[in-house]
């Protein structure tokens, strides 16, 4: 009777072992791949504009005004925009965004063919608007624009070329400055501060359109959208003096 050798025997013997420790290893990988909470994690990568110009408040107008337009439940009633709240109004009040975007609004309206009335009437449907700023007071790391990390690369890139090439090293940066001019355009910082600004189209209790959009704002600006946040300056007592006789 012919027998294995004993290296074979042992083979034999070790692949089962080997495919059960194996097995047990790949069960321990995945019973580490947990949590005793959820990780932190982003969102998809997404951009948001930024509204620092009166031309910004007017492209939101014809927005607004266009997709109003689209609607059947609105497009031939008479509407009506609601006025500021005059009752919330104090010595900081400013409101230029809620009374320009009104008018600009208005103005998009009434040159598209809408019916707009001055006073709210029977038939009438309100618009109203609504703005609400956003501050946040923790905010983790936020990422660079896209493509930063590429542009200030090329540029360090570029401005070693002259050391060996050129007779001025300074030329260098002008390839830099260059490829900065054609990319920074659209780079704006992300700032802390946010708008929602909400339009509706209500009547009665039904609401027949609503829309809103974010935007950032500067911080300096806040005054524009929520003249009540802004703080205000501390008074100083006056004290008068009488004299008596």
């Amino acid at each position: 009777m012919r027998t294995r050798p004993l290296s074979c025997q042992l083979a034999y013997f070790v692949r089962p072992v080997s495919l059960g420790l194996a097995s047990l290893m790949l069960s321990g990988c995945f019973y580490a791949n947990t949590s005793q909470a959820p990780i932190a994690t982003t969102f998809p990568y997404t951009e948001q504009q930024r509204m620092q110009a009166a031309h910004h408040w007017d492209v939101l107008a014809r927005h607004e005004a266009t997709r109003i337009l689209q609607r059947e439940r609105v497009r031939n009633r008479d509407l009506h925009i609601d006025p500021a709240d005059q009752e919330a109004l104090h010595a900081y009040s400013g409101g230029e965004f809620e009374r320009g975007f009104r008018t600009l609004l208005t103005s998009e309206l009434v040159s598209r063919g809408a019916n707009l009335t001055t006073v709210p009437t029977a038939n009438s449907a309100n618009i109203s608007i609504d703005v609400e700023v956003v501050e946040h007071r923790d905010r983790d790391f936020v990422r660079p624009p896209a493509g930063a990390f590429t542009a200030l690369t090329a540029g360090i890139a570029v401005a070693t070329i002259p050391i060996n090439h050129w007779a001025e090293p300074a030329l260098g940066l002008i390839p830099a400055a260059m490829l900065a001019d054609t990319t920074s355009g659209s780079w704006t910082h992300t700032g802390n501060e946010e708008i929602i600004v909400t339009t509706q189209i209500i009547d009665g209790e039904r609401i027949l359109y609503s829309s809103s959009n974010i935007y950032y704002i500067n911080a300096g600006d806040r005054r524009q959208y929520a003249p009540q946040r802004v703080p205000q300056a501390p008074t100083t007592p006056s004290v008068s003096i009488t004299d008596t006789w």
